[in-house]
């Protein structure tokens, strides 16, 4: 607190999306009673990592559209008829013509938020708010000093400053593991000029996600183009020699592509309520069975909206959906597949008709998040294995023009899938590239790529990343965990699984990436003692009780759950 003012002191760690919902949260409450400091790793606010040079160029774009981002300050559609004209004529908009189911170039969605901070600013100013932005600056630590009932923001080359509460928001993190140390091998695409590279050989991809994409992208510009046909058809012309990519994911499968959504919220008012579902944790024993959650936040949600397709899965308990949906996938030829689902989901969006069993697997990764943590250690494993590999795949949301060049890409021989399994394994050399061993047909199969790149996407990160190590080192902070339903099933695993430990009266637990967190995102200690001063929503760190990355969805509700808890 203050002393002079008597105002509390808050800091948001990290000036990207998350913080910038973070900001809006606190400056449209009620409560004004506050000073907020507001710290920055890079010069500018709003855009992150994703929406900015560090995670996109030109060529890449997002995956929603205006309609389907909530408000900050104005929609992107009110905010194009007052944007600097440079900026408009730079990603060649015409806000005169300007859609609002279109997706928008990544950059340009950057330049949107950078606004909106500065506009969220503008009217904190009005409502007597004050704002202290500290730009490059990097925040090395975070110390919880619970006997004075407030925390230290300890920043590079600075004294260390003091606030009443902290909101940690900084974002995709992508570790460097091999980068730097073997040549022309990368742990992320990320950001993407390094990966401007001219080659003349066979480029390597693991996964074949939206990261994957961003490199596809990038790496087709340099080695050649793409054109219009006089049919109307899409091609690729290369110009490099020799130059090929190969994608690599376990399943072998492509995305699934950008449709209409009915909601273009993704149903947020339909999921689960807290009462449900600690009326269900009550009567099961403390866990909240995934049974549960897909019945009422899946399934049911056809009874009305879909009844043909809830006629041909009622009876589906979740592994049987899963697979059915799986089998569908996996016996077309993935591009085949890709080619399908791109003109299905073309007429979905020129009929304006949603293809309704993917938004509702969407509206169900989303609703996920806040009773992951309520999972018995044996539903979270049948999370993660069966339940997630296929939302990966379905609700990515692949922009119509991802999914053109991915195809002429194919048409043209420069791109190709491979289904790896679960088992392989990546060499990185020290020679350069990697070597990448599977099995294909109980056959084994080595193959060498002199440039590699590891496009999984945002991995979940283990307690030990975890940045703020005073946080570690005083338990501040707890690893994540789950506990098992069944001992002899935790016993059993623990055989096999250093993940797997054993707690007091014969309890077994498994432990899940990244810390502890409540229903509010406030830290939690050993004891279970929750944190008020400290708040946390970076998803690469809290994926274990929050599994779903939901992107601007997750910004808005994280920051609507831990603002409830700020002003309680």
């Amino acid at each position: 607190m203050d002393t002079k003012t008597g105002k509390k002191k808050i800091a948001i760690i990290g000036g990207g999306p998350s913080g910038l919902f973070m900001y809006k949260r606190l400056t449209e409450s009620e409560v004004t009673n506050f000073e907020i400091d507001i710290f920055e790793r890079k010069d500018y606010l709003g855009a992150g990592m994703p929406y900015s040079a560090e995670g996109a160029n030109v060529e890449h774009i997002t995956n929603v559209s205006d309609n389907e981002i909530p408000i900050i300050f104005n929609s992107i559609e009110d905010w194009v008829k007052i944007a600097p004209k440079e900026i408009l004529k730079k990603f060649d908009i015409n806000e005169e013509k300007f859609n609002e189911y279109k997706v928008l170039p990544r950059l340009f969605f950057g330049e949107y938020l950078s606004a909106q901070f500065n506009l969220l600013k503008e009217a904190a100013v009005k409502k007597g708010i004050k704002t202290n932005v500290h730009l490059n600056c990097i925040v090395e630590d975070i110390i919880d000093f619970s006997e004075d009932n407030r925390v230290a923001v300890s920043v590079q080359n600075l004294d260390k400053v003091y606030f009443d509460q902290v909101i940690i928001c900084t974002g995709h993190n992508w570790p460097k593991k091999y980068e730097r140390r073997i040549p022309n091998y990368f742990d992320s695409p990320y950001p993407p000029k390094k990966i401007a590279l001219k080659l003349d050989h066979t480029v390597g991809i693991m996964g074949s996600s939206l990261t994957a994409i961003d490199a596809l992208r990038t790496l087709a510009r340099q080695n050649g183009k793409f054109e219009d046909n006089e049919d109307g058809t899409y091609a690729y012309r290369l110009e490099s020699d020799g130059f090929k990519m190969v994608m690599h994911s376990r399943s072998g499968l492509l995305p699934a592509i950008r449709f209409h959504l009915a909601d273009s919220h993704l149903g947020k008012d339909e999921t689960l309520s807290k009462t449900e579902i600690h009326q269900s944790i009550a009567e099961n024993g403390g866990f909240l069975p995934l049974d549960f959650v897909f019945e009422k936040n899946f399934k049911e949600m056809f009874v009305e909206k879909d009844p043909a397709f809830y006629e041909q899965i009622k009876n589906m308990n979740l592994e049987e959906f899963v697979g059915a949906m799986m089998d569908y996938r996996e016996n077309m030829e993935p591009f085949e597949l890709f080619k399908k689902e791109y003109e299905e989901a073309e007429k979905s969006i020129e009929k304006r008709k949603s293809i309704y069993w993917k938004e509702a697997l969407a509206v169900l990764s989303f609703a996920m998040n806040y009773p992951a943590k309520y999972l018995s250690a044996e539903d979270m494993e049948r999370l993660q294995k069966v339940l997630m590999p296929l939302i990966s795949i379905v609700i990515a949301f692949v922009p119509q023009s991802s999914c053109r060049e991915l195809l002429a890409l194919h048409a043209a021989g420069v791109l190709s899938i491979v289904a790896v399994g679960d088992d392989a394994k990546v060499e990185p050399l020290k020679t350069g590239g990697a070597d990448y061993h599977y099995k294909v047909d109980d056959k084994v199969v080595n193959m060498h790529f002199d440039t590699f790149i590891d496009c999984i996407g945002q991995p979940h990160l283990s307690f030990n990343d975890f940045p703020f190590k005073s946080l570690i080192n005083n338990g501040t902070v707890s690893p994540a965990r789950l506990q098992f339903k069944s001992a002899e099933k935790g016993k059993s695993e623990m055989k096999n699984n250093d993940l797997v430990t054993q707690g007091k009266d014969k309890t077994y637990f498994l432990t899940v990436p990244g810390i502890t967190i409540n229903d509010h995102f406030q830290v939690v200690d050993k004891k279970g003692t929750v944190n008020k001063r400290i708040y946390i929503m970076a998803v690469p760190y809290i994926g274990g009780y929050n599994p779903d990355y939901s992107g601007i969805d997750f910004c808005e509700a994280a920051s609507e759950a831990v603002l409830s808890s700020m002003l309680a």
